[in-house]
């Protein structure tokens, strides 16, 4: 009985000390990254007893709600982003982690016949033949999207077809509405529903780096986070979703 009764007292105090350290961790991620977090965030919680609150959007978006002064722990956008933010004293440049690295890409419906993307001018044809072209409002994509038709001189000839979306690229090219997206290979490839039809050819690629920085510098639950993002597990997920170490 005594045994017992120390054996009980024992676990409260560990239990205690560990519920006195494990805190909720929130987060801000573009869903180009949601791949990365599905696998290492059930060992990151389990191995540091915090629990991870994940809001996905879209990069410009996530500026404007920090900006606005949503609550979070740690914010991951487009690098661009967080060093303005970091300017603005609304993340702490001391903990700036650059995370992964994505290029651009075609995403069609399963089983639909795949355009050919190979060179420029190929991929110049498909967009001309495509019934309509999607991509994500206030992405990384959506930022680029003007500037590619205009160096392509399609610009006018696609206006009619352009679709902007309001959630994840491949869950409405799934649904056969547009035929084609312009997206972030990271949110094509993992997609059951579509198929990937290469990414932009040549010079017309352009790459994006996402970082991520801390609310807090004092945050010790932010700086373990980010440095399991950057760990050989996350460099590993990322490659096998289009992405690459921003180091590579």
């Amino acid at each position: 009985m005594r045994w017992g009764m120390l054996a009980a007292v024992v676990i409260a105090a560990v239990t205690g000390v560990v519920e006195s350290h494990a805190a909720e961790i929130k987060v801000l991620s573009p869903i180009a990254l949601r791949p990365v977090f599905d696998k290492i965030a059930p060992a990151f919680e389990q191995s540091t007893g915090h629990k991870l609150s994940i809001s996905w959007g879209e990069s410009g978006g996530m500026r404007a709600d920090i900006e606005k002064g949503a609550a979070f722990d740690v914010a991951i956008l487009t690098a661009g982003f967080v060093d303005d933010l970091i300017k603005q004293q609304k993340l702490d440049g001391s903990t700036r982690t650059e995370i992964a690295r994505s290029g651009i890409g075609i995403a069609i419906r399963k089983g639909a016949a795949k355009p050919d993307v190979g060179t420029v001018e190929s991929f110049k044809s498909a967009l001309l033949a495509a019934r309509s072209i999607g991509f994500v409002d206030q992405s990384a994509t959506s930022r680029y999207v003007v500037e590619l038709f205009n160096r392509l001189g399609i610009a006018e000839a696609v206006k009619p077809k352009l679709r902007p979306l309001h959630g994840p690229a491949a869950e409405f090219v799934a649904k056969g509405e547009p035929e084609i997206a312009l997206t972030q290979i990271s949110t094509i490839i993992p997609f059951e529903g579509v198929d990937y039809a290469g990414p932009l050819p040549g010079d017309l690629q352009r790459y994006t780096t996402f970082a991520g920085a801390a609310r807090s510098p004092a945050s010790t639950e932010a700086a373990a986070l980010l440095k399991a993002l950057t760990s050989p597990e996350a460099v590993s997920v990322l490659a096998s979703i289009g992405l690459s170490s921003p180091a590579r």
